[in-house]
């Protein structure tokens, strides 16, 4: 029996795997084709949100690009401050004095008593000749002299003893002339006697060279045990003055007019600065004027005078020197490359509160360096641009920066880098070499 049953079972177990079969592929495929529709379904949702958000930034984009785009530029600050005015010129040290010592006498120099260098005093003794033989010839000019005196007062006694006979008639009267004559000759003699001995004095005296002044010894040109003549074309040492010192620099003709009327109100200031225009090396006083202008250069000559305490300046140094004319009180300041010039003049660009920018005509009245006065077109407070110019136009959009080119209007001579004197020049943001003022 159970072998029949196990039997049965295999017979029938194949039509039963059959239908298992059938029902788990329907379902499976029923599985599928829903998994299917489903992801068909997410995909074209996905899809259309994808190209709704395109086409927004697409819009987007679009209107981006038909806005103005903002101009990154460099601004400044319009101010209110009192501008110096200055006049620079190119000059030179010169020595307040110079002298080049040399012998009056001939001699042997027996001791130099200053060294290569030293500062020495007015009066002090620099170098010695020997002066015995002018010792020598002043004692013979004073035994000289001893004798003609005596003569002198033999011939007096004599002729106060004629002239006491000249009532009784003992003495004619031609020998008492003849006797007051040789009186007023040997007088003349003891006179010349008296000349010689001043003039050996004299020589002894040249031969104790002193300084003339204050000054500085330079290289000297001879030692001791030399011979010195007075016909001796090379000094044998030269002494300056440096303390002071002046300075001889130039100007343009047409400003003189206007520095001899600043003059009459009170002394000038003037700065030497040194050669690169960056250190200033001593401040000083405006002394004079040249009597005349050279007409080769169209320039006249002036001195200042500087205490160089402190040695900053040499005889021969080439210096940039500028004279303080005036200061401009409450000046409307801007930097100087804010400025710019076109068909119509001058004129800057404003930037407003929305951060637009506008043109505005003005009329400048000075340019000193980075520094520009204006007389009209912008207040203090007002904001220009400063760099970034060529990128603009009226109601262009920018996007301020602070900084540029230049310092703005703090950057004043005086304040900063050294300054330049000039008016306004041709280019755009920058001041004309040399020196010229616009406006009074």
């Amino acid at each position: 029996m159970v072998v029949f049953v196990q039997e049965r079972q295999l017979w029938t177990n194949p039509v039963n795997m059959i239908d298992q079969v059938s029902t788990r592929q329907y379902r499976a495929g029923f599985y599928l084709r829903s998994r299917f529709v489903a992801l068909f379904a997410i995909g074209a949702l996905c899809a259309f949100f994808f190209g709704c958000s395109s086409a927004a930034d697409s819009k987007q984009q679009k209107a981006q690009a038909a806005a103005p785009r903002a101009v990154s530029v460099a601004v400044a600050q319009v101010q209110r401050q009192d501008v110096p005015v200055y006049l620079s010129g190119l000059g030179a040290v010169t020595a307040f004095n110079t002298a080049n010592i040399k012998s009056r006498v001939d001699g042997q120099i027996m001791k130099v008593n200053v060294r290569e260098g030293q500062n020495v005093r007015e009066g002090e003794l620099l170098i010695e000749i020997d002066s015995r033989p002018f010792q020598v010839q002043l004692e013979q000019m004073q035994a000289q002299l001893f004798r003609d005196q005596a003569q002198l007062r033999d011939a007096k006694l004599n002729l106060e003893r004629y002239t006491s006979l000249i009532p009784s008639g003992s003495i004619a009267q031609q020998q008492v002339d003849t006797q007051k004559a040789l009186v007023d000759q040997l007088d003349g003699t003891v006179r010349n006697d008296q000349a010689q001995i001043d003039n050996a004095k004299l020589q002894i005296v040249y031969c104790h060279i002193t300084a003339p002044f204050n000054g500085r010894v330079g290289l000297r040109q001879v030692d001791a045990g030399n011979i010195a003549h007075a016909s001796d074309a090379n000094p044998m040492l030269i002494l300056t003055q440096l303390q002071p010192i002046a300075v001889i620099f130039t100007l343009p003709e047409d400003v003189l007019p206007n520095v001899a009327q600043h003059m009459k109100l009170g002394t000038l200031e003037v700065d030497a600065f040194s050669r690169d225009d960056q250190t200033k090396l001593a401040a000083g006083k405006l002394l004079t004027i040249d009597n005349e202008i050279d007409p080769t250069t169209g320039t006249a000559k002036l001195k200042a005078v500087f205490d160089n305490r402190d040695n900053q300046l040499w005889p021969n140094q080439f210096v940039n020197a500028d004279l303080l004319l005036e200061t401009r009180k409450n000046s409307t300041v801007l930097p100087t490359a804010a400025i710019l010039r076109g068909p119509q003049g001058t004129f800057v660009y404003a930037v407003n509160a929305d951060k637009t920018v506008q043109d505005r005509a003005v009329t400048v009245s000075l340019t000193q360096g980075n520094t520009t006065v204006v007389t009209s077109g912008l207040n203090p407070g007002d904001v220009v641009v400063t760099d970034g110019q060529d990128k603009l136009q009226r109601g262009s959009r920018v996007e301020p920066r602070t900084g540029g080119p230049s310092a703005g209007p703090g950057s004043a001579p005086g304040n900063g880098g050294h300054h330049e004197a000039a008016g306004s020049s041709g280019s755009s943001g920058a001041s004309a070499p040399g020196l010229s003022m616009s406006g009074s």
